[in-house]
């Protein structure tokens, strides 16, 4: 073999196949106290504390690409944490990179943070006490520590949202006149923040959710459903076949496109935009009080119910499947800012809070049965979880 080409071949082999590389796994909860100015992040495997981050007040969590981001609505600002796990995909397999999570320096602040929003890495948040909209990079921010803000106005303070659509940006409009600032539709702005075409009414709009290349905007009449890879385009499709009710709430699908929506107290209800019948209304035997979707494992959803239960639905069946008791009942009577559960999905485990006993509950995604706790100090309330699999040279 000529020499130059059994060299070539060698260093082909060295780049094809990585030196010296172990599989690792890795996952994170970050969990919001729900009084305490605070985030404590978590080992998942070791149950762990490994630090808490103090803040200006409670937060609302987030996780973008690695990153937890924390809205404090009555601290009057965000902040950007940086998990400290990095997945690196490079196609046949991705390199994870795992170091002490960290609280960046910068941090955006405003009058009353509210909904935050991100599509294909770029974020919107959106100010209720201003009407003004920040967009920033979420990984500049956390990764690189560089915050540079874009600022819109959505024309008057309101409890609002604003969604990032490629060179364009959704927000929601309000009635500037009236002082209880009740919300109208959806504006569709471009670069400049110039309005682009007619605003698209949505009466009493409230949530927001996107879903591959598709996004739902929940209103009093039906849902705005947003798509298109260019200027948006925005159509309703109302609450045909559903008894009178609205959706305020709503998740995407992962892996399968679809959102899940509340649909008054005790029901939730399957959206896929494509069919002719696109509502399945889905009937709980009590109130619900949290729900998520499994990036996981796509065809499932995960609702907590006041009895103090975790079920899983299967949304292609349209059924509950499974269920399993985790806490005691938490009764949704009172105010809706009361601490009761939160679930988030980490990989093969479901963790849900429990601020009545200072616990984070471990479920098995497969089995369905709790496997653990991990005791938080406090009233652990707000959870996400960061992580995933990877190679580590």
């Amino acid at each position: 073999m000529h020499k130059t080409l059994a060299l070539a071949l060698l260093a082909a082999t060295a780049l094809s196949v990585p030196a010296f590389a172990d599989e690792a796994s890795a996952w994170r909860l970050f969990v919001g106290d729900h009084t305490a100015p605070e985030v404590t992040a978590l080992d998942l495997e070791t149950g762990n504390a490994i630090t808490t981050f103090p803040l200006a007040a409670p937060a609302s969590l987030y996780t973008v690409d690695g990153a937890v981001f924390a809205v404090q609505g009555a601290g009057n600002q965000v902040s950007a944490i940086d998990s400290g796990i990095a997945i690196d995909d490079h196609g046949d397999h991705g390199d994870i990179d795992i170091t002490d999570p960290t609280l960046v320096d910068a941090v955006l602040s405003g009058e009353k943070p509210a909904h935050f929003v991100e599509h294909d890495g770029k974020v919107a948040l959106f100010f209720d006490g201003s009407g003004l909209v920040s967009l920033f990079s979420a990984d500049a921010w956390a990764h690189d520590g560089v915050l540079e803000i874009e600022e819109l106005d959505s024309g008057t303070p309101h409890h609002g949202l604003a969604v990032p659509w490629g060179d364009y940006t959704l927000v929601s409009v309000a009635d500037a006149d009236d002082e209880k600032k009740p919300r109208l539709g959806l504006n569709v702005l471009d670069a400049d923040g110039n309005v682009v075409g007619e605003t698209h009414a949505c009466p009493d709009l409230h949530g927001e959710a996107a879903s591959g290349n598709m996004l739902a905007v929940g209103c009093g009449d039906g849902l705005l459903i947003v798509s298109g890879s260019g200027e948006p385009s925005v159509e309703k499709i109302d609450y045909a076949g559903l008894p009178e009710g609205k959706v305020t709430t709503l998740i995407g699908g992962q892996g399968l496109q679809y959102f899940l929506g509340n649909y008054g107290a005790d029901k939730v209800v399957i959206v896929d935009p494509a069919e002719a019948e696109p509502y399945r209304l889905i009937d709980l035997p009590t109130r619900r009080v949290h729900f998520v979707t499994d990036p996981v494992r796509p065809k499932f959803a995960y609702v907590f119910t006041e009895d103090g239960q975790l079920r899983q639905l299967d949304v292609v069946a349209g059924e509950f499947t499974q269920a399993v008791t985790v806490t005691e009942p938490y009764s949704m009577d009172g105010e809706w800012s009361l601490p009761r559960p939160r679930i988030a999905v980490a990989g093969d485990v479901i963790a849900v809070t429990d601020p009545n006993e200072g616990k984070v509950h471990l479920i098995d995604a497969e089995s369905f049965t709790i496997t653990g706790d991990i005791a938080v100090e406090g009233l652990p309330y707000t959870i996400v979880a960061v992580g995933g699999s990877g190679t580590v040279h």
